[in-house]
């Protein structure tokens, strides 16, 4: 009895060291895209690399110090200057967003009135879905004329809404899509009015954040306006050797460093707080 006791103490011991001793090899999760890349992808960039995009801005900001030092002799104001023109293509990069997302979003609702047509006339889900290629709006017809290809060669409508999905990288996209999905897995018998509901909850959608942008413009404008401002005056100023001569000092080095520190925060304030909210990306 006492030697069973102890080989079942010394089998409990041995689990417990191996628990501990062994290494454990966890399944690595698929590495999701970066923000960048997200980004460059709602651009409709997706060829460009995040590095290509961060070298870009690593030369936009040496050649702008380059020409500033030129011209001024002043090496603060020229570093200060080369460090806010880097962020310059990041800035183009995301008014870039911004336009793609408004001009798809005027163009879904005519697309999924399509889709609805094709539907009610008889057509098969991934028939009307492949039409769009030819017979939906111009901004459109890229990425489902691609659709149609992987379709009609590989036959998995799953994996193709889901690489669809992915060259379009806009959030009305993805619901659209996850609609379709569903639809097809679980039957078509109401998608024709689920269809006509989306696209009229669309158009509601994209007539309400239009006004509010159109209110809201003037104060964007009035932000970059502000922040740009000063530095134009600034750089208009630098050519009279009197005044680009007061910062090359130590004091006139805190007070461009202060200034643009203090633009810069003021400018993302004002962003942030007048910004409107967002749709995220579902299921991407």
């Amino acid at each position: 009895m006492g030697a069973l006791v102890g080989l079942g103490v010394g089998v409990g011991l041995l689990l417990v060291w191996s628990a501990f001793a062994t290494p454990r090899h966890r399944n690595p999760r698929p590495a999701g895209p970066g923000r960048t890349e997200r980004m460059l992808a709602e651009a409709g960039m997706g060829a460009v690399s995040p590095r290509s995009l961060a070298a870009l801005c690593l030369v936009s900001a040496a050649a702008t110090c380059v020409l500033v030092l030129a011209a001024t002799q002043t090496p603060p104001l020229a570093v200060v200057v080369g460090v806010l023109a880097g962020y310059l293509p990041v800035a183009l990069v995301n008014g870039r967003v911004r336009r793609r997302r408004r001009e798809l979003a005027e163009v879904w609702p005519e697309a999924v009135d399509d889709l609805a047509s094709a539907v009610r006339a008889g057509m098969s889900l991934p028939d009307a879905v492949a039409a769009l290629a030819v017979r939906g709006p111009e901004p459109l017809r890229p990425a489902f004329d691609a659709f149609a290809l992987d379709y009609q060669v590989s036959g998995r409508f799953g994996d193709c809404l889901d690489r669809l999905k992915a060259r379009l990288a806009d959030p009305v996209g993805d619901r659209v899509v996850e609609g379709l999905r569903i639809a097809r897995e679980v039957g078509g018998g109401e998608l024709g009015r689920l269809l006509r509901n989306l696209s009229g909850y669309l158009r509601d959608e994209l007539r309400t954040r239009s006004e509010l942008e159109a209110r809201q413009s003037w104060a964007v404008n009035g932000a970059r306006l502000a922040v740009a401002a000063p530095w134009l005056v600034l750089l208009l100023m630098s050519f009279q050797t009197d005044v680009v001569t007061r910062y090359r000092s130590t004091a006139g080095t805190v007070v461009l460093a202060v200034g643009a520190v203090a633009c810069v925060a003021a400018y993302r304030l004002m962003m942030r707080i007048g910004r409107l909210p967002t749709e995220r990306r579902i299921l991407s």
